[in-house]
C-alpha cells in the first residue's frame, strides 16, 4: 500500500495519545462486491428519519458531473435528503463566479430549489477562499462541526494542512458532544486501496487515536476517484466517495486487503439514512445502479 506524501507541516500533531483501542461498537451488513450476485439493502425511508448525501471529488462541469447530478435529483424525488455533505475538490481549475456557476449552481440547481443544504470540506484542489461562499455553507471556517438533528454530529476537517490548532480543536469538540451519533468527513483517506494515492499514514497517526476514543462510527472522505467502502478499522466504517464528476478508472487496488466493496468504473454518490442506532446506506452510479448497500451499528467510544 502506498501512502501519499505530502510536505505538511505537522509540528505537533504526533504527540503521543495514551488511550485504550478495542474493536467493538460497530455491527454492518453490507452487500457483496458484486451488486448484481447481491440483495440490496434498501433504505427505511422512514418520516422523522435523518437522511443525507455523500458527494467529493465533482467539480468538474463536464457532461459525467452533470448526469450524476441528475440521478441525485432523480433519487431526492423518493428519499428526501435535505442535506448533502461534500468531501472535498469541491472545484477543479479556476473559481471565478461563472465557475461556480457551472461546477455547482446549475448541476444542482434542483436540489437547491428543494432546500437541499451543502456542507463542504475542502481538497487539495479547492482554494481556501471557498469557505466564504455562501451556499458551501463553512460560515467563513476552515473546519467546523454542525448537529443537524438531535443526536448526530458531523465533524468536518481541512486535511490537506492539518495544523496542530485543529487537532485540539477537534479533541475538545469530540469529548464535549454528547451526541450518539458522530461522523467525520474531510478530503484525504486514513485507509486506501488507491493505486494513485493509497492510505495517508500520517493523518491516520493523528486522526485515528481521537475517532476510536471519542465514539466516532463513520467517516467519509474523497481525494481518490472511485468509490470504496474499507472494512471496518477499530470497530470505525471508512467510506471513500470521490467519483462525482472525476473518475479513475480501474484504480482500486484489491490486494491491499482493505476493501469491503468497490466501485471504480462510473461516477457515484451516496445516500445514508439514520434511524436509531443504525445507519443504512445506498451508492448509485450515474446510471442509477445501485452499487453497494448496506447497514452499520453505532458504536460507543472506547473505555
Amino acid at each position: 500500500m502506498r501512502a501519499r506524501r505530502r510536505s505538511l507541516a505537522f509540528g505537533l500533531l504526533l504527540w503521543s495519545m495514551a488511550i485504550g483501542c478495542r474493536n467493538g461498537g460497530v455491527e454492518e451488513t453490507a452487500a457483496a462486491q458484486a451488486p448484481s450476485q447481491a440483495a440490496v439493502v434498501q433504505l427505511p425511508n422512514t418520516d422523522g428519519s435523518f437522511k443525507f448525501g455523500v458527494l467529493g471529488d465533482f467539480g468538474t462541469g463536464d457532461r459525467p458531473q452533470y448526469e450524476l447530478a441528475a440521478q441525485m435529483d432523480k433519487v431526492h424525488t423518493r428519499f428526501r435528503y435535505d442535506t448533502v455533505i461534500l468531501v472535498g475538490d469541491n472545484l477543479y481549475g479556476s473559481e471565478r463566479p461563472q465557475d461556480f456557476r457551472k461546477k455547482f449552481e446549475i448541476p444542482y440547481k434542483p436540489l437547491l430549489d428543494a432546500g437541499v443544504k451543502f456542507y463542504a470540506s475542502l481538497g487539495n484542489h479547492d482554494a481556501r477562499e471557498q469557505r466564504y461562499y455562501k451556499l458551501f455553507n463553512m460560515e467563513g471556517k476552515l473546519y467546523y462541526s454542525f448537529s443537524p438533528q438531535a443526536d448526530i454530529r458531523f465533524f468536518a476537517l481541512e486535511s490537506t494542512y492539518p495544523e496542530p490548532e485543529q487537532i485540539q480543536w477537534l479533541e475538545k469538540e469530540l469529548s464535549a458532544s454528547g451526541s450518539k451519533w458522530k461522523i467525520a468527513f474531510f478530503h484525504h483517506p486514513l485507509y486506501s486501496s488507491g493505486e494513485r494515492h493509497g492510505s495517508d499514514i500520517r493523518l491516520r497517526t493523528v486522526l485515528e487515536p481521537l475517532f476510536v476514543k471519542y465514539g466516532v462510527s463513520v467517516v467519509f472522505t474523497g481525494h481518490e476517484h472511485f468509490y470504496e467502502r474499507v472494512k471496518p478499522q477499530m470497530g470505525i466504517t471508512y467510506f471513500i466517495a470521490g467519483s462525482g464528476g472525476q473518475l479513475r478508472r480501474g484504480n482500486i487496488d484489491r490486494s491491499t486487503g482493505l476493501t469491503a466493496s468497490g466501485f471504480d468504473t462510473d461516477r457515484a454518490f451516496m445516500v445514508v439514512e439514520i434511524v436509531g442506532d443504525d445507519m443504512y446506506f445506498n451508492t448509485i452510479s450515474r446510471t442509477g445502479d445501485t452499487v453497494d448497500s448496506g447497514m452499520i451499528r453505532r458504536r460507543e467510544p472506547a473505555r
